[in-house]
């Protein structure tokens, strides 16, 4: 198959204990090694997702396109995958950024707009990287179609490596391929070119229990966000757009929105909770597609899950903004209603929204 082909952190401990008795010291060395053992897991986690840029004498010419829209992401302005394809995303994005940084809007890469988006920025469009051992190693599952036969498998997780790398880096594995060779091989330890989105430590998060911290690094994505006062969410330009309390834009996401059967539900909400890595509790009566023989169930996390890694919660019964296991389809296919984004969008938003956050839908 394809996709099969192609494609520490240091550990400091110093410790120094004065020992006066067995008494004293017992308890001083207990402390010490939990320490050390607390310090040796997390580099472990560190180093799963540590990808080793591997240095090149004559580093490729970037594709333009694809210069742009890896800046657009690293400011927060979402072209969606970045592919090096000119697109309806990729243009919305230009347009945002322009807008949000007071420029002539015209969609293009203009000089005053590359002059703006790459100003101080010496980082390259692309990178060969290292895959990481612990990173290549899973585990993955094939995911079956029906939301009942997913109920049964311990973790929504990715299908592959290729997969996995893809959402790493905010594209698809068909862009992978075109940056690499077709025999270029998957695995712990090959090289790999991909997009230049920069490596992201594991957030060490006060009651994690899910895991969220892995999950924001296994995407790239930076735990600190600036803050939404609110978000509006546009269906006609097929964007969610998020503002501070100044009302300057500071972010834009490409999003699905709803359909004919379930069609975005306009007016002003507000936003209830932040669900990370969340279960999907599915009922079959709350969509029109659902099979006479499915039966409710409970799926378990992960980002090829129906609602990817995270769903924000809106004061609106049974709507919400969250990710999806198909990235590729985002502002191309229709939803069930909610608010759908590339998994990577999505943990960005939820880093930058709160309980209480005012969402506005409009048509």
């Amino acid at each position: 198959m394809r996709n099969s082909v192609l494609l520490a952190a240091f550990l400091c401990s110093a410790c120094n204990v004065t020992v006066t008795d067995a008494n004293d010291s017992q308890p001083a060395q207990e402390a010490a090694k939990a320490g050390n053992d607390a310090a040796a897991q997390m580099a472990a986690k560190n180093a799963a997702y540590d990808f080793e840029v591997v240095p090149e004498q004559t580093p490729k010419q970037p594709n333009r396109i694809l210069m742009a829209q890896v800046a657009l992401d690293r400011w927060g302005f979402s072209p969606g995958v970045l592919d090096g394809k000119d697109g309806m995303s990729y243009k919305a994005a230009l347009r945002g950024f322009q807008e949000a940084h007071d420029l002539p809007v015209t969609g293009e890469f203009d000089q005053k707009t590359a002059n703006m988006l790459l100003e101080g920025e010496a980082r390259p469009t692309t990178y060969l990287v290292k895959i990481p051992a612990d990173f290549a190693r899973g585990p993955f599952f094939t995911i079956p179609k029906g939301l009942n036969e997913q109920a049964s498998l311990p973790a929504l997780t990715y299908r592959n490596l290729m997969e996995k790398l893809a959402e790493r880096f905010h594209t698809t594995p068909e862009a992978l391929v075109a940056l690499n060779s077709p025999t270029t091989k998957v695995e712990a330890g090959a090289t790999i070119r991909v997009p230049a989105i920069d490596n992201q430590p594991v957030a060490q998060i006060k009651g994690d229990e899910r895991g969220w911290g892995e999950t924001l690094a296994s995407l790239g994505v930076a735990k600190d966000q600036p803050q939404a006062d609110h978000i509006v969410v546009d269906k006609s330009e097929g964007l969610l757009k998020v503002y501070n309390a100044a009302n300057r834009m500071i972010a834009q996401f490409p999003v699905t929105t709803g359909s004919q059967h379930d069609p975005l539900p306009i007016g002003e909400w507000t936003i209830k909770g932040v669900s990370r890595n969340p279960d999907f509790h599915y009922n079959p009566d709350l969509f029109w597609d659902a099979s006479s023989k499915d039966e409710k169930a409970v799926l378990k996390p992960g980002p090829n899950g129906p609602v990817g890694v995270v769903w924000i919660d809106l004061s609106k019964d049974h709507y919400g903004i969250h990710g999806t296991p198909e990235p590729q389809t985002i502002g191309r296919t229709e939803s069930h209603g909610c608010i759908r984004l590339t998994n990577w969008d999505a943990a960005r938003l939820a880093q930058m929204v709160k309980t209480g956050v005012k969402a506005k839908f409009q048509a």
